[in-house]
């Protein structure tokens, strides 16, 4: 938080949940309970400015004050107080130039005493803005290790005195090496409150899906940090920014002033579902004062207004405020769109936990079937298959691979735990890929990678054979030579002049081979050609379809909301790799 010339700043303080969501049992900040300020967590913190009273000074909150009468006027309307220090830099110094550490002990005492008399309390809670350099890495200078042990001496000091000292960090912490010693020492004295500051004009470009996902990631990677380190969630804040100024988060000079209120509104839903998550101990605000021409906005009253709001309708009535022009959802982009049970909502389809454990139980890996299904319900929308077309390809395998035993086949299905309905799942999902794949352009092979397949396969086993009616691995020809790993695999099982039905994605196909399989290499290069082309062609076709859906799916992820933001990998999944005796060829 940036430090403005300023005799007075007013925070406040009001404990809230997610709107809708049940709260989370944790343990709430060492300073809750205690002064005013309610033993729930997280608590919320709000910079503001006298304009601010109305919305600000109401029982249930706590006020931060520096200097001036603001406590006494605060605890008069109710309000409780805390001390917000904006002098860190004049009481430790900076990392280039630090003071003496043995002076921190008198500068302790004379802020403990000077913040019992401003807050009325004799445990306050002392805020500290701000450490400077938290991302520098070790070794430190000579200069700013005796920096950072001046800050950890005064909040160590300020602790035993019986205070409890907030840290402000404007950036990531690197923890590596020494530092993470001392951040934990830190954290045993202090709460550290991590500045994350998102530019209002980033968020609402983003729209209300990307924008509420992106503010939500940001606060779980700002809290994780530190919590990564050892540090308890009830020793780890947020602080969001409402400056007007551009390059400080806020605003920034997003246009209209509605947009900005809803982002406000984003804004506060994404730190209640994230401290609903994470169990922090508290939420702070900045950026509310008027303390240059630029932060001197107009619009400032209204959007803390719906700050407020949305955590509490009591707080400030922000529909009666900003009239009809205000969108008052609550939900939009939220995750409490998810119904229980739910992993994501996609559009108005929802893809359920229990069906990712279910096929789970099948690939052994959550992320593929989490992704496996994602792909499914993408590629459905634009490619849909008719269960009378599954149907037929179940009956077909049992046929070909089960000796039209039913039996036998759900007995496999069942070894590799996989059920009828996952084994239909995975039927579908080769239709549909056939179709798609037969819509993709894929242009002629040159003759020099004809040329180059022919010489880099020669053992690979090819085998003449007609075919009614013609199928794409013969290059759409009713006769010519099936490539292995390209034709159905049971061509090369069948004995010459065996007449069989063979059922592929492609469909149904009658297959009469002419002639004993053979070595690529032992059939001339032009009597091949159209088979290597035709292979060629279906790799293209392959590698065009992967591209197809993963563009699909990163399209769809844009409008898709997932629990906790865990998204699918989008990809090309291929299940048959788990039940290869689905595989249609």
């Amino acid at each position: 938080m940036k430090k403005p010339l300023l005799l007075l700043l007013l925070s406040v303080v009001l404990v809230s949940s997610a709107a809708g969501a049940p709260p989370r049992a944790a343990a709430p900040a060492p300073y809750a309970g205690q002064c005013g300020i309610p033993a729930t967590q997280p608590v919320w913190f709000e910079f503001g400015q006298p304009y601010l009273q109305p919305i600000f000074g109401k029982p249930g909150v706590v006020v931060g004050t520096s200097t001036g009468d603001w406590p006494a006027q605060m605890r008069a309307l109710g309000a409780g107080t805390v001390y917000f220090d904006l002098n860190l830099r004049n009481r430790v110094g900076t990392p280039t130039t630090p003071t003496a550490t043995a002076t921190m002990p008198d500068r302790a005492q004379k802020l403990f005493t000077f913040a019992v008399q401003q807050t009325g309390c004799a445990t306050p809670v002392i805020v500290f803005n701000e450490l400077s350099g938290p991302g520098l890495v070790t070794p430190w200078s000579d200069t700013n290790t005796q920096y950072r042990a001046n800050v950890l001496a005064l909040i160590q000091d300020i602790a035993a005195l019986g205070a409890h000292p907030v840290l402000l960090i404007p950036a990531p912490a690197y923890t590596g090496g020494d530092a993470l010693a001392w951040w934990q020492q830190v954290s045993a004295a202090a709460e550290i409150v991590r500045e994350a500051y998102v530019p209002a004009t980033v968020t609402w470009k983003q729209g209300p899906i990307l924008g509420n996902r992106n503010l939500r990631n940001t606060y779980r990677a700002a809290v994780t940090n530190l919590t990564s380190i050892g540090i308890p969630p009830n020793k780890v804040g947020l602080m969001v920014s409402f400056a007007t100024t551009n390059g400080y988060g806020g605003r920034n000079g997003l246009e209209p002033a509605s947009a900005w209120f809803q982002v406000a509104k984003w804004q506060s839903l994404a730190l209640q579902q994230v401290s609903q998550e994470t169990a922090i101990a508290s939420v702070w605000s900045w950026g509310w004062g008027r303390y240059t021409a630029a932060e001197l906005d107009p619009e400032k009253g209204h959007a803390a207004c719906v700050w407020m709001w949305t955590r509490s309708p009591s707080l400030c009535d922000a529909p009666a405020q900003l009239g009809p022009g205000f969108n008052t959802s609550l939900t939009e982009g939220q995750l409490s769109l998810l119904s229980a049970g739910a992993q994501c909502l996609i559009g108005r389809r929802v893809l359920s936990n229990a069906a990712i454990a279910q096929l789970q139980r099948l690939t052994g890996d959550r992320e593929t079937a989490y992704s496996a299904l994602f792909e499914r319900l993408i590629e459905s929308d634009q490619s849909p298959v008719p269960t009378s077309a599954v149907l037929a390809a179940e009956r077909g395998v049992i046929l070909q691979s089960f000796g039209g035993s039913r039996a036998a086949y759900v007995n496999a299905l069942g070894q590799a735990n996989a059920s009828v309905a996952v084994a239909r799942g995975v039927l579908g999902d080769q239709l549909r890929r056939a179709q798609v794949q037969a819509t993709l352009p894929a242009r002629a092979p040159t003759a020099a990678e004809i040329q180059t397949f022919y010489e880099s396969y020669p053992d690979l086993p090819v085998r003449l054979v007609k075919s009614t009616p013609q199928p794409s691995w013969l290059g759409s020809k009713a006769q010519g030579f099936a490539i292995s790993q390209v034709a159905p695999d049971r061509i090369f099982t069948l004995r010459r002049d065996q007449a069989a039905v063979l059922l592929t994605s492609e469909g149904s196909f009658r297959i009469k081979p002419l002639d004993d399989a053979l070595p690529l290499g032992a059939v001339p290069l032009r009597t091949v050609t159209p088979a290597i082309a035709a292979a060629l062609r279906g790799f293209e076709r392959g590698e065009a379809f992967e591209n197809w859906t993963v563009a699909k799916q990163r399209y769809v992820l844009n409008t898709t909301i997932c629990a906790r933001d865990d998204l699918p990998q989008p990809g090309a999944v291929d299940l048959t790799s788990y039940l290869p005796f689905l595989r249609l060829g």
